[in-house]
């Protein structure tokens, strides 16, 4: 478990430093360029749609562990508009949370009692 805290802090760490420079060079008008590459029907498009649905299943993911609770729904929203930068910091608090146990990471109060 620890492995996988230091993974997921590098890639928070890289992810940020990379953000911050595209940030100066490009500015923060993140969207017009994400969906104008998806209407123009090429490659940079169709990561990017693959990329919207994965944070699609990833908020849908975290919104299904709280039950689609109110908070839960909140941090779905969250998990979609700030992508890994979110779930890295999840997945690491709920690491902690859990105590390192997957099953319970995953699913929250759902586990199986026994």
């Amino acid at each position: 478990m620890t492995l996988f805290r230091i993974g997921l802090g590098l890639m928070l760490a890289v992810l940020a430093a990379y953000t911050a420079r595209v940030m100066i060079g490009s500015g923060p008008d993140l969207l017009p360029v994400f969906f104008g590459d998806i209407g123009r029907m090429g490659w940079p498009g169709q990561f990017n749609l693959d990329f919207l649905f994965m944070l699609s299943l990833s908020a849908l993911w975290v919104a299904w562990r709280h039950r689609f609770s109110p908070a839960g729904l909140g941090l779905a929203v969250l998990a979609v508009f700030l992508g890994s930068s979110f779930l890295t910091v999840y997945l690491i608090v709920l690491s902690v949370r859990t105590r390192g146990r997957v099953v319970e990471m995953l699913t929250g109060d759902r586990v199986a009692a026994g």
